[in-house]
C-alpha cells in the first residue's frame, strides 16, 4: 500500500477546495485521522459535525477524522450517512464546523473530504485549506489534555423540514421521476418527498445506496447519464424529473417532452422566485451563465452580480453583496436561506412549487427563461492554454461591435453571440461555452472558435 501521508501524495490530493484522491493509495483512514487532527486544530473548533456518502470506504474514513479530531480536544457530532447539503444544514443548524466524506460525481474507486467551519462557511486553500494540508505533511498535530466525546445525532428529519419551509409544494398534483443514481439522493429524496404526501407521486429510481454506481456514473452534468432518466419520464408520462449527482449537492432538470433543462434556465426561474420575495435583491451568476439569467434579474428589479466559475467565488461575494441566490451553470444552487450554501434538493423544490403553481406544462413554464440557444461546455486539448486564448483575442478584439474581458479565461461578446474559453487548472484542456440569438448564429460562432482553438492546439 502507498504511504498516503507521504508529502507528494498529500500535496496532490488536497484540490483548491476539498480533498479528493483515490482509495486506498492516496486517501485512507490513517489519512482521514490526520486530517481531523490538523481540521480542529486550524478551525479552533470545539465540536464538529461529521457526515459521510454511501461509498464503501466513507463510514471508516469518518470514523477515523473523528479519531483525529477527538484527539485534538473536539467533541463530535456524527450525522452517518447524508447528502454534502444535508452536511451543510448540520453545519448551520447545530452552529459547528463540519467534514463531508464523499467523492461527489467522481468514480467508484474515489473519496473525499468536504470540510467548512461553522454556518457552513467553505474552507479552500486560501482559507485554511493549505494550513491543515501543511500540518498533515509536518505531523506536528499535538493532542489535546481532553479526548472529545463522539455521540450520534440523525438531523434527516430537521433538514427535510427546513427545505421545505424554504420553498413549499404548494397547488396541483404533480408526477415527478428522480434518478438518485444509487447515490445519496436516495437517502434525502425519501424524506422530503414523503412529507408531500399526495401531492407528488414519486417515480423512483436508483434509489438504492450503491457506491459502485452499477446504473451509471452520478454525474448528470454528462448527457449520457441522463438518457435513463428521460426514457422514464416519457414512459411514464411525468411532468418533470429530477436528477442528482453522487453527493446530491447538484440537480438537473428534464421536461416532459424529455428533454434536458438548462442551469441557467433553472437559475433564472429561481432567481425569479426569490426576487419575488424580496424585490430589488442582488443575485449572482458565474459568467458561463447564459445572458438571458442578468437580463430578467434587471428586468424584475434585481441586481445581477458576474462572478468567477467556482463555489468559492460565489459563496464569498453572496457574503459580500448579501445576494439571495447564486447559480452556476454546473448545476450547483446556492441560497442565502441556506446558509450561503448549495442544496440540489432545495433548487428541485423550488422547480416543482413553481410548476405546481400552474396548469401549464414544464417546458412552458420556462419558455420565457430560455431566450438563447447555448453550446453547453466544449472541452478541446490544447498544450499551450494562454497561448491559444491570446490568439482567440486577438483574432475577435478588433471586430465591430465586440467587447472582451478576463475575468475567467476570456470572455467575447457581441450584441447577437457571446462566448467564454477558460483553461482547466487541472489538465491541458480549454473550455468553451458560446450562445447566440439563435441556432445559426450559436453553431456558428462555436464552430468558428472551436476551429481556432483546434488548429492552434492540435
Amino acid at each position: 500500500m502507498a504511504d498516503t501521508l507521504d508529502p507528494a501524495n498529500i500535496a496532490a490530493i488536497f484540490k483548491a477546495y476539498d480533498v479528493r484522491g483515490t482509495v486506498p493509495d492516496q486517501l485512507d483512514d490513517e489519512l482521514a485521522r490526520a486530517t481531523g487532527r490538523a481540521y480542529v486544530q486550524v478551525v479552533g473548533a470545539t465540536s464538529v459535525v461529521v457526515g459521510h456518502d454511501m461509498r464503501p470506504s466513507s463510514p471508516g474514513m469518518a470514523r477515523a477524522f473523528a479519531e483525529g479530531a477527538t484527539a485534538a480536544g473536539a467533541d463530535v457530532v456524527m450525522i452517518g450517512l447524508a447528502s454534502t447539503d444535508q452536511l451543510y444544514f448540520a453545519s448551520g443548524h447545530l452552529e459547528m464546523p463540519g467534514a463531508m466524506f464523499t467523492a461527489s460525481h467522481n468514480p467508484a474507486q474515489y473519496n473525499g473530504i468536504k470540510m467548512c467551519r461553522s454556518h457552513a462557511q467553505p474552507i479552500g486553500m486560501e482559507t485554511g485549506l493549505a494550513e491543515i494540508r501543511d500540518l498533515v505533511v509536518s505531523g506536528s498535530t499535538q493532542d489535546a489534555e481532553r479526548t472529545g466525546s463522539v455521540t450520534e445525532q440523525d438531523v434527516l428529519a430537521a433538514y427535510a423540514d427546513h427545505l421545505l419551509s424554504l420553498a413549499p409544494v404548494e397547488g396541483r398534483r404533480l408526477k415527478v421521476v428522480v434518478d438518485a443514481g444509487n447515490g445519496m439522493a436516495g437517502h434525502t429524496a425519501p424524506a422530503v418527498f414523503d412529507r408531500l404526501g399526495d401531492r407528488v407521486e414519486l417515480v423512483p429510481m436508483y434509489f438504492e445506496l450503491d457506491g459502485t454506481f452499477p446504473n451509471h456514473e452520478a454525474n448528470p452534468i454528462e448527457a449520457e447519464n441522463l438518457r435513463d432518466l428521460q426514457a422514464r419520464v416519457l414512459e411514464t408520462g411525468a411532468d418533470v424529473g429530477l436528477a442528482f449527482d453522487g453527493d446530491a449537492d447538484r440537480c438537473f432538470l428534464v421536461d416532459e417532452t424529455g428533454r434536458n433543462v438548462s442551469p441557467s434556465t433553472l437559475t433564472a426561474l429561481i432567481a425569479a422566485r426569490e426576487l419575488a420575495k424580496e424585490p430589488g435583491a442582488t443575485i449572482i451568476h458565474n459568467l458561463i451563465t447564459s445572458r438571458a439569467v442578468p437580463e430578467l434579474v434587471t428586468e424584475l428589479g434585481g441586481t445581477p452580480v458576474r462572478t468567477r466559475v467556482g463555489h468559492s467565488y460565489i459563496k464569498a461575494t453572496m457574503a459580500e453583496t448579501d445576494a439571495i441566490f447564486g447559480g452556476e451553470h454546473s448545476g450547483h444552487f446556492y441560497f442565502r436561506d441556506f446558509w450561503r450554501a448549495d442544496s440540489g434538493m432545495l433548487a428541485a423544490l423550488h422547480a416543482l412549487a413553481a410548476l405546481a403553481e400552474t396548469d401549464t406544462t414544464l417546458s412552458q413554464l420556462l419558455a420565457e427563461y430560455e431566450r438563447y440557444p447555448v453550446s453547453g461546455e466544449i472541452n478541446s486539448t490544447v498544450a499551450d492554454q494562454q497561448a491559444a486564448i491570446a490568439r482567440i483575442e486577438q483574432q475577435y478584439a478588433a471586430r465591430d461591435g465586440v467587447t472582451t474581458d478576463g475575468l475567467d479565461g476570456l470572455t467575447v461578446s457581441h450584441a447577437d453571440w457571446t462566448f467564454n474559453v477558460r483553461p482547466s487548472n487541472t489538465e491541458p484542456l480549454l473550455r468553451l461555452n458560446a450562445e447566440g440569438r439563435d441556432e445559426a448564429t450559436m453553431a456558428a460562432i462555436r464552430d468558428e472558435v472551436l476551429a481556432t482553438i483546434r488548429q492552434e492546439g492540435s
